[in-house]
């Protein structure tokens, strides 16, 4: 399994905004998970041209991290630079 549940602690852990390393329904943890998800889909994708279900899972985690981001900028602009900042998402 790609994603443990160690691997999840240290994903919640290392977010910089996060409140503590148990917060894990903040947008910034959510959406630092979403990040590792589709990270990690788009590698699978790159050897799997073919997998359709896969990709469509993939746009869904795309579309619901954009919906997160969406939410904390309208919520608090600092915090949405911040995690744009950490997680690299802008060029």
């Amino acid at each position: 399994m790609y994603l443990t549940t160690e691997k999840k602690q240290e994903i919640f852990s290392t977010q910089g905004q996060a409140r503590t390393a148990t917060d894990t329904g903040s947008a910034e943890s959510q959406i630092a998970l979403f990040t590792y998800r589709i990270n990690h889909l788009t590698e699978h994708l790159k050897v799997h041209k073919h997998d359709y279900s896969t990709r469509l899972g993939l746009l869904k985690l795309v579309g619901k991290r954009r919906r997160l981001l969406d939410y904390l900028m309208k919520k608090d602009i600092s915090r949405y630079r911040a995690v744009l900042a950490e997680l690299g998402l802008r060029k």
